[in-house]
């Protein structure tokens, strides 16, 4: 598909997504009359964050693999049942079919990923109900901010049932000031914050940061996602000037801006955006976005393996590639790291009834993981119950095996995962 991708046609390929037809999956084959040992999952497989769990059906089918002959409780093997179910992209939903989980399917761990809009209805219900949960693929600062009851900054208190890895704020803006630094350029940055937990987090936690290092912000204020035209923001940062925009909006809608601000002759010299940037079916489906730039969680040059399957960042990702004919996509190995630490959590405990037992060897983990070391028993990050992972930058350029590639372009924070280039202008790369 070339040219631009309209909204209609980037949500309807939600229905191709291979993660759509988890909804009602799985249980692992009987140990006996073994009590089981019921993993809750939760991610968005349909709707406007859909791309976040297309990689959800090869991911769990490996976990089941991985537990096929169960895992040791006190010296005895007990069956793994996956229960997964799609949040929607809908808060509303996400915390409904985790109340489900909990109260008619009593699963004894929850598991979560993807956005504000998904992982924190699912921990409050965790939360509410006793119930351990790990969640993953949301910046701290939104999944403890924005948590029922609201939480304190100034007074940040511990949760009792729900842990969280994954990068914060400060990460993401150290990775994109790195990667503008590499670029000649005015320091005049156009904000794309929608309204949502994520919007809401970035607006708040960028500028205050980049006005002290030189940058001039151009905000043009919260924006409800899934709106038809960006025109008057578009207008505003092309009449101010701005070389840079960023931002944290929903794929369809930067895609409108994106088309939208072509029309009206506007190109930054640099985009770096986070969530919408993040899967490459979006970027060659946009068929324009050669030179635009996001965070990396995860990718195969990544120099971590799986505690489950001993694989290499690198092996799971040509794994993935091999079976779905499909390219790789960051929230592969953050699901994966999901099972991995259920596993090691399990393993750690005598009787998988046992909430509180989870909890305590939740809290108690200190392990390496297909993301990195994941780490509860120490201060990470600004707010508790939070294990912080490594973030780099990358640049999406056109590519060999596939029609676009993203190139490592700024690892100062971890020089462990190896850059491959230095950021190009927009300009130069498309």
């Amino acid at each position: 598909m070339g040219g631009n991708l309209d909204r209609r046609r980037f949500v309807q390929l939600a229905a191709l997504s291979g993660a759509a037809a988890l909804a009602g999956c799985g249980t692992a084959s009987s140990l006996g009359d073994r009590q089981p040992i019921r993993l809750g999952y939760v991610s968005p497989q349909s709707g406007p964050l859909f791309a976040f769990g297309e990689a959800d059906s090869f991911v769990i089918e490996g976990a089941k693999q991985a537990f096929k002959d169960g895992l040791q409780l006190g010296g005895r093997a007990h069956p793994v049942e996956i229960l997964v179910r799609d949040s929607q992209s809908s808060p509303a939903r996400a915390g409904e079919v985790a109340r489900d989980l909990i109260a008619r399917d009593q699963v004894d761990m929850m598991l979560v990923s993807s956005t504000p809009e998904t992982t924190n209805p699912v921990a409050d219900a965790c939360e509410a109900a006793g119930t351990p949960c790990i969640s993953t693929v949301t910046p701290y600062q939104p999944w403890y901010l924005a948590r029922k009851p609201a939480r304190d900054p100034a007074n940040p208190k511990p949760f009792q049932w729900t842990w969280h890895f994954f990068w914060g704020l400060e990460d993401i803006i150290g990775v994109f000031a790195d990667m503008w630094g590499q670029v000649e350029n005015n320091q005049i940055l156009g904000g794309l914050w929608p309204d949502d937990g994520d919007g809401q987090a970035w607006s708040k936690g960028f500028p205050a940061v980049l006005r002290n290092q030189g940058y001039r912000i151009i905000d043009p204020g919260r924006y409800p996602s899934e709106k038809d035209s960006f025109r008057g923001e578009i207008e505003r940062f092309k009449a101010e000037g701005a070389d840079i925009v960023t931002g944290v909006p929903l794929p369809p809608d930067f895609a409108t801006f994106w088309k939208q601000a072509a029309e009206l002759n506007y190109r930054p010299k640099i985009a770096s955006v986070g969530k919408a940037l993040l899967f490459p079916a979006f970027i060659e489906a946009m068929g324009t976005a050669a030179g635009v730039s996001t965070e990396v969680w995860w990718s195969p040059g990544h120099p971590f393996t799986s505690s489950l399957s001993g694989a290499s960042a690198g092996q799971l990702a040509a794994d993935y590639q091999s079976r779905t004919g499909r390219q790789w996509i960051q929230p592969i190995g953050f699901v994966h790291a999901l099972f991995e630490v259920a596993a090691s959590v399990i393993r750690q405990v005598g009787n998988v009834g046992d909430k509180q037992a989870l909890a305590d060897a939740i809290k108690a983990t200190r392990m390496r993981t297909i993301v990195g070391p994941i780490d509860w028993t120490r201060t990470q990050a600004d707010f508790p119950n939070v294990s912080r992972t490594p973030l780099v930058g990358g640049q999406w350029r056109r590519g060999r095996s596939w029609p676009f590639e993203l190139a490592i372009v700024s690892n100062t924070a971890h020089p462990e995962i190896p850059a491959t280039s230095t950021l190009q202008p927009i300009a130069v790369t498309g």
